[in-house]
């Protein structure tokens, strides 16, 4: 049977998609198992395998760190720079489908159910000038210092985005 390459496509799309939520996921609440993200990202509407969810935790580079009162979670490592804005990257480049501007905001357009993903991969980005992000479902408002400054935060959100 023939693989078409619109599926593989689909395919790519629907990991990144995943991903991004398992990365909203764990920065949101205090996950401790794979069986817990499972639980959390039927919720949110992605059916996925014991493993796959340990692939993408491997590719994710997801690690548990103790929570301070015995417990453990899941986090995204920080330490390794390179790696970190890679993987913000891919997030933003799931997820964002156009960018607008008003005034001293930049408004984003992303796929439904994954605007929060994107939003928090954009606060951590530290882009200059960006002061924060309020996320809906599909639509994201970033705070810009001064009007000047917008042009050139669209243009890093967009080379991260879509390069």
């Amino acid at each position: 049977m023939a693989v078409r390459l619109w599926e593989v496509r689909e395919q790519g799309i629907v990991k990144s998609k995943r991903q991004a939520k398992m990365i909203e996921i764990i920065e949101q609440n205090e996950i401790e198992t794979q069986d817990e993200l499972a639980e959390r990202l039927m919720e949110a509407g992605f059916v996925a395998t014991q493993a796959t969810i340990s692939r993408d935790i491997r590719e994710l580079k997801l690690t548990k760190v103790s929570d301070g009162n015995g417990k453990q979670k899941y986090i995204m490592l920080k330490n390794q720079e390179l790696d970190h804005v890679s993987k913000l990257a891919k997030v933003m480049r799931a997820g964002i489908i156009g960018i607008d501007t008003a005034e001293n905001l930049v408004i984003i357009k992303t796929v439904s159910g994954v605007a929060m993903a994107v939003a928090a991969a954009l606060d951590n980005s530290e882009i200059e000038g960006m002061v924060g992000c309020i996320a809906g479902d599909d639509t994201i408002f970033c705070a810009i210092k001064t009007k000047e400054m917008v042009e050139d935060v669209v243009k890093i959100i967009e080379e991260m985005a879509f390069h």
